[in-house]
């Protein structure tokens, strides 16, 4: 078995077929979900007509604005709120929900609760719309396997693998001592009561 570190989308930007930052799901298409909206650009013939709809609903909105006297500026890499998730959106709602489920699990689980949560966590891989993401997050469990034996456990451990994802995008770390601050109590200014 040989070993390829060229990411999908490298081996293709080569020759100039996909834009940079676009990634390629196992199928060897565009894949959506996993790449950013702003990365995201349509095949070179429906640019042209993508161009000219854009351009008539900012023309549209402009005439709008004028009419109502308010101002209206368009970002292009931000995604409209009525398209399917992007790979920011949806690793942003995972984490949310998977760090609030850990905040809420119990101190104490019974063997029902940790199998449950067991089989959350492994299904993820398995499931995950993002094929690159879910593939790093498995071998991530293999070499660090989830700890379900309670909250806190839990809380360090998911907090752990987001950091491990955060620091390969770049991002800056989470401080694994506030995840019930942040996921469940909220701060101790009451800014959030």
């Amino acid at each position: 078995m040989t070993s390829d570190t060229t990411q999908p989308n490298d081996r293709n930007n080569a020759t100039g077929k996909l834009p940079p930052g676009m990634v390629l799901g196992p199928d060897g298409k565009p894949c959506k979900i996993c790449t950013a909206f702003r990365n995201w650009k349509p095949a070179e013939g429906q640019q042209a007509q993508n161009r000219k709809q854009a351009q008539d609903a900012k023309a549209a909105a402009v005439m709008a604005a004028a009419a109502s006297g308010t101002s209206s500026q368009a970002r292009p890499d931000v995604r409209p709120e009525n398209c399917p998730p992007d790979v920011e959106v949806l690793g942003r709602s995972t984490w949310v929900f998977l760090h609030t489920t850990a905040a809420y699990y119990p101190d104490k689980p019974s063997p029902t609760q940790r199998a449950n949560m067991l089989n959350l966590l492994h299904a993820l891989p398995v499931l995950y719309p993002c094929s690159h993401c879910a593939s790093h997050l498995g071998e991530e469990m293999q070499v660090y396997p989830p700890d379900v034996s309670g909250r806190i456990p839990l809380s360090r451990w998911l907090c752990e693998r987001h950091n491990e994802v955060n620091e390969r995008l770049g991002k800056e770390k989470f401080d694994c001592a506030k995840t019930d601050e942040r996921w469940k109590d909220g701060p101790s200014d009451g800014s959030c009561d």
